[in-house]
Parts: structure tokens; sequence; C-alpha cells
């Protein structure tokens, strides 16, 4: 696979996972902790603002390695 098709197609997912997963642990929050206190939501957005990074850093390996 050409090195520009698999930027292409790894940009795509790498948009994709940030809208899906955004949306995803948004919804997590709003259901289960809208009764938690505030230090539970700051623990909560501060892990899945970072947990995001291990798919995305898959994906770029993938994208990166050579033909």
């Amino acid at each position: 696979m050409p090195l520009r098709l698999r930027k292409l197609i790894g940009t795509v997912l790498i948009v994709l996972l940030v809208i899906v997963y955004a949306l995803a642990a948004t919804t997590f929050a709003t259901l289960l902790l809208g009764a938690s206190p505030w230090w539970v939501h700051l623990l909560y957005f501060f892990f899945t603002g970072l947990l995001w990074i291990l798919p995305a850093m898959l994906i770029i390996k993938w994208m990166s390695k050579p033909t």
C-alpha cells in the first residue's frame, strides 16, 4: 500500500476515533456520573482525555511504517 494512501486512511481513522471516543466518553459521563462529586468528574475527564492517545498511537505507528 502506498505511503500516501496509508496516511490518508490513518488520518480519517484518527478523526473518526476522536469523534466516536468523545461522544462515548461524554455519554457515559452524563449517564453514570451525574450525581458524583466534582473530583470524580475531574479524574474521569482527565483519564478519558488521555486514554484516546493509546489507539491513536497505534494508528500513527501503522501510518508511518515503511512500505
